[in-house]
């Protein structure tokens, strides 16, 4: 909705200062009518700055603001952090228009991680009516959250009119200062957004937002500075400013190096994730704001290790400047004001994006007071007429004799109306059946916490220093990131499998329900090969545990679990598909006991991560837990895929970190050396790939005429199945949902990231 006056006071309190907006188009153009940029006393993030000080140093800027400027009859918008906000994009039917809101508000309840009333949420249709699937926009915010952001306007007596989202501001400058960068939703544009305490990254397209916040700021580089030169927070934070000049500025660069590499690979590892959910749309350049962008150096480091163009703007393409404003001034701080032009944007009526997170008392209370005029008119109008209600008293009275008639038409009317008020009570007695309905309506929200409780059933059964003690002190050094304490232990000795994937949904007929594959593949890099060594090691790992145990993979389970599969009662479940890898054994022959030994069912302390899953009850206070492993005996029930880590196949998202290494002492590219890509662990940096053996001469070794590689992780895809005990019985063939019924028989499709208008009584899961 576009502001009365034409013009907008945009407002972000970050952790090192405020900054400010006044935009207007009351001459026809958007034109910057003011602007500030005012620092706090002290970092809002720094170590020695509590939560009393932090709020009164917000106080005391916001009123340095608000003393400086005439806020008063212009519209507020303020912006809320990305780390405390919620923003999904859902796809729906092609339905009726009046039937939107209330699809929307059960996608609400579905997607919202939190209670309905305790947030604040708006939405947004972002594709037309006629639209094949009508994309929706959800955002929201938790109460707490909003509140304790008015406070400080609240305290300043400042009406804040609009509450938005920062990532969501972002995007509503890009589309209105730099259209040509998002024309289509086949080709996206990041905004890299870097503050003081976290960096926001934003993917732009067409018709949709995709958000994370990365804790790694400005502060992260002031920190690294001040651990290794012993600095107090404020003293690294001068040099770091000071760096490009300082006669120590190698020593400098050389602190904040970690940050660099973390900041880059926590981008690259959120870049590979869109990627590979979104496989049809390609990332082609990046935009750089905030106040962190100013680091030297950073810019270019980002760019060569994502292989993106990078930009920092230097001007906002759109927007002209009012006389009396400073330009050289204003384009000096352009890097900073991303956020609050797509505020004032959006209170101008210009933006994309409209939703507005301002609590509903405080919206209808600003719509009462612009109404304000019209009640004391109103007020004046019945004063008027209660003065001539009065001169009018004294004539009925001298007409109340003679105006019996008219008293006796009024009891007939008070008779007419006891007997209106006497239906009305009748009415009102069947809200009890209403209640009733209502009752019935949210009995779908009965289930909600079953696929939660699925997936920590899953995860707990995971290596870990309950089941395997003797390397306690790896689990506890990895949960920790110990990367020193992790690589006390040699990487094949390190009992560990990460998930990396998993999907599951429900089905009345386990025997009938059908496996996925992994939803995310990460693209071959040209080299063949790689499918077929892949088989080889499928093959390999079948023959393995044929020869070892006399059976087929088929056969590989519970003892007792095998034979001719009878005719039973129909059974309901869960049907998962789990993506892992671990970097334990040298080969499919050493990592097969971690995952699924045989023959160890008297021995706990044997047991891998499938037997685990096997013998849930053995893991929890009553001995019954709500699932059980379905038919693990039964190769139509039960699936497990082993292969190697090969850089150049195609393998599921999220196994390791891919980047380019150089053969080099000091990992710098020489000039011609086009580098290598490798796969690594994310928190060790170790190579996780195939590599090759090198001989004395530092050249791929040979043996027979092949290649001699060695073999460092294994990744594998698990299907599995299981029986939950309290499922609810299926209904009736006759009596199917009137949304739709899918059928036992087929794997119904599962949620996307983007998540799914159709929904069952149990949702399915992806993770």
């Amino acid at each position: 909705m576009a502001a009365e006056a034409g013009s907008v006071w945009a407002i972000d309190i970050g952790n090192s200062s405020l900054k400010a907006l006044y935009l207007s188009t009351e001459r026809g153009v958007v034109e910057v009518m003011g602007f500030d940029k005012i620092r706090h006393g002290k970092i809002l993030s720094g170590s020695d700055v509590t939560d009393a000080e932090r709020e009164e140093l917000i106080a005391l800027t916001l009123r340095k603001f608000v003393n400086k400027y005439d806020l008063s009859l212009n519209e507020i918008a303020v912006s809320v952090p990305s780390q405390n906000s919620f923003a999904r994009f859902v796809n729906l039917p092609p339905v009726e228009a009046k039937r939107i809101p209330e699809m929307v508000k059960f996608e609400a309840a579905q997607q919202i991680p939190f209670d309905i009333n305790d947030i604040q949420w708006d939405w947004q249709q972002m594709t037309d009516d006629e639209a094949a699937e009508i994309k929706v926009g959800i955002f929201a915010i938790k109460n707490e959250v909003v509140d304790s952001a008015l406070e400080h306007f609240n305290r300043e007596d400042v009406q804040v009119s609009y509450v938005q989202m920062a990532p969501m501001a972002l995007y509503n400058y890009l589309l209105h200062d730099r259209p040509d960068l998002v024309t289509s939703d086949t080709q996206a544009t990041v905004i890299l957004n870097v503050g003081a305490e976290i960096t926001d990254l934003v993917v732009c397209t067409k018709s949709a937002v995709w958000q994370r916040c990365i804790t790694i700021g400005g502060n992260a580089f002031t920190k690294a500075i001040a651990d290794t030169f012993r600095l107090n927070f404020e003293k690294a934070e001068k040099l770091k400013r000071t760096a490009p000049v300082s006669k120590y500025a190698r020593q400098i660069f050389q602190a904040m190096r970690p940050v660099f590499t973390d900041l880059a690979s926590e981008v690259q590892r959120s870049l590979g994730f869109y990627s590979s959910s979104n496989p049809n749309t390609k990332i082609v350049r990046i935009v750089a704001l905030g106040g962190g962008t100013r680091l030297r150096g950073l810019l270019k480091y980002l760019q060569q290790t994502l292989q993106l163009p990078v930009e920092r703007p230097d001007s906002f393409k759109r927007v002209g400047m009012a006389p009396g404003v400073s330009p050289a001034k204003f384009h000096e701080n352009v890097c900073d004001f991303g956020v609050v032009y797509g505020l004032a944007l959006q209170g101008l009526g210009l933006a994309r994006i409209e939703s507005n997170l301002l609590p509903r008392n405080i919206a209808r209370s600003m719509a009462w007071a612009g109404k304000g005029r019209y009640f004391i008119t109103a007020a004046c109008m019945l004063l008027a007429v209660s003065l001539l209600t009065l001169g009018r008293t004294g004539l009925d009275r001298m007409n109340h004799n003679k105006n019996s008639s008219v008293r006796l038409k009024t009891t007939r009317i008070i008779q007419k109306v006891e007997q209106a008020n006497g239906k009305l009570e009748e009415v009102q007695l069947k809200g009890a059946q209403f209640d009733a309905a209502i009752e019935k309506e949210f009995e779908r929200f009965k289930y909600r916490e079953v696929v939660p409780l699925l997936y920590e059933t899953i995860l707990s059964n995971l290596p870990n220093k309950i089941h395997h003690p003797e390397q306690a002190r790896l689990y506890d050094a990895f949960a920790n990131r110990d990367v020193k304490g992790v690589m006390e232990t040699p990487r094949n000795q390190r009992k560990q499998i990460f998930l990396t994937g998993m999907t599951a949904y429900f089905t009345y007929d386990l025997a009938a329900g059908q496996f996925g594959q992994a939803d995310t593949w990460r693209k071959s890099r040209g080299m063949l090969g790689g499918e077929m060594e892949g088989m080889e090691d499928e093959y390999m790992y079948e023959m393995m545990m044929e020869e070892e145990y006399g059976m087929n993979m088929g056969e590989f389970g519970l003892p007792g679990a095998f034979g001719t599969q009878t005719a039973k009662e129909k059974e309901s479940g869960f049907v998962v598909t789990l993506v892992c890898y671990s970097p334990y054994g040298n080969n499919v022959a050493e990592l097969g006991p971690l995952i699924d030994p045989h023959g160890v069912e008297d021995q706990r302390d044997k047991w891998g991560f499938v037997t685990r899953l096997a013998h849930l009850d053995d893991y929890v206070e009553d001995g019954k837990s709500p699932f059980e492993l379905y038919e693990k005996g039964v190769p139509e029930q039960f699936g497990l895929e082993i292969k190697k880590v090969v850089v150049e196949e195609e393998m599921p998202g999220g196994i390791g970190v891919q980047e380019v290494r150089y053969n080099t002492a000091d990992g710098i590219p020489k000039p011609g050396d086009p580098g290598q890509w490798v796969t690594i662990d994310p928190l060790t940096k170790e190579v996780i790939n195939e590599i090759s053996v090198l001989d004395e001469k530092g050249k791929p070794a040979h043996y027979q005429g092949k290649e001699v590689k060695k073999v460092n992780d294994h990744w594998f895809v698990l299907n599995v199945k299981f029986i939950w005990r309290d499922a609810p019985k299926a209904p009736e063939p006759a009596l199917g949902s009137p949304r739709g019924m899918p059928s036992p028989a087929r794997r119904p499709p599962s949620s996307s990231s983007s998540g799914s208008s159709s929904r069952k009584t149990i949702p399915d899961m992806d993770m």
